[in-house]
C-alpha cells in the first residue's frame, strides 16, 4: 500500500473502541453482519428504466447470502418481459454481491436489484422478525391463484371518463353505470385461473363461464359498457 509523503510524516494517533456493524433484524435474530453471507431474508425492489417507460419488481429469497429464490415481475415494456426471464435465469444460485454487480439486461431490472441489495443488508424485510424466514417458493404467494402477477390497468380522459381494464381479480370484461353514468362496479374473468383450467382439461367455453365473478353494485347498473370498445 502506498502512501503520500504527509502521510509518512504525521505522528500516530492509536485507535479507541471498535465501532462494529450496528445490528440489523433478520429472519428472527439480530446480526451484526461484516461480510455478504452474513444477510438472510425475503425482500422486494422495484426499478425503472431511464426513460421511466417500464418497471420492474423483483422478489428475493436469500439465504446465508445466496439468492435461492427469485420472482421476476415486469410492466409496461414488452422487451423488458424477455429480458426478465434472462435475469430469472441469472439470479438464482449467485450471492446478492454477484447479483448486484451482474448484467441483468434491462435498466429497470438492474435498478430494482439495486433497491433490493439496499432492502436486504439494512434489514428492511418482509422477514426480518420472522423466525427462520420463509420457505423457498414463498414469493409465488404474492401471485395468487393462476400464479399471474397482480396487475391494475385503468384509462381515464377527462372528456369520457374512466375505463378499468385490468384489476387484481382479473381481466375486466364490463364496467356497469348508474343513472348518473358514474361506474358503481365491474365484471371480470380470473385470467390465470381459467387459463389453468384450460391447461387441465376443462373446455375453453366452460372455463371461461366458470370463472367469471362481478365486483361492487355491478347488479344495480342501468348500463353497462365494454371498456375497451365503448
Amino acid at each position: 500500500m502506498n502512501y503520500t509523503h504527509e502521510v509518512e510524516n504525521m505522528c500516530p494517533v492509536a485507535k479507541g473502541p471498535h465501532h462494529g456493524p450496528a445490528p440489523i433484524p433478520e429472519e428472527g435474530k439480530w446480526v451484526k453482519a461484516t461480510q455478504i453471507s452474513d444477510i438472510s431474508g425475503l425482500s422486494h425492489g422495484v426499478g425503472w428504466c431511464a426513460p421511466q417507460q417500464g418497471a420492474c419488481k423483483i422478489t428475493l429469497n436469500v439465504k446465508e447470502g445466496i439468492i435461492e429464490e427469485a420472482l421476476v415481475e415486469t410492466l409496461g415494456c414488452s422487451g423488458m418481459t424477455h429480458s426478465a426471464a434472462m435475469a430469472a435465469e441469472i439470479l438464482q444460485g449467485k450471492t446478492i454481491l454477484e447479483a448486484l454487480n451482474t448484467d441483468l439486461v434491462c435498466d429497470a431490472i438492474n435498478v430494482a436489484m439495486r433497491e433490493i441489495f439496499k432492502q436486504l443488508v439494512y434489514g428492511r424485510t418482509q422477514t426480518a422478525f420472522s423466525e427462520d424466514g420463509l420457505p423457498i417458493g414463498a414469493s409465488l404467494e404474492d401471485l395468487g391463484k393462476g400464479l399471474c402477477s397482480q396487475v391494475g390497468t385503468m384509462f381515464a380522459t377527462n372528456k369520457k371518463g374512466v375505463r378499468y381494464m385490468q384489476m387484481a381479480e382479473g381481466y375486466i370484461l364490463s364496467v356497469g353505470l348508474d343513472k348518473n353514468n358514474e361506474a358503481i362496479g365491474y365484471k371480470f374473468v380470473k385470467t390465470g385461473k381459467m387459463l389453468e383450467d384450460i391447461r387441465h382439461g376443462v373446455d375453453p367455453k366452460e372455463a371461461y363461464e366458470k370463472n367469471i365473478g362481478t365486483y361492487g353494485r355491478y347488479d344495480d347498473a342501468v348500463k353497462y359498457i365494454d371498456p375497451r370498445e365503448e
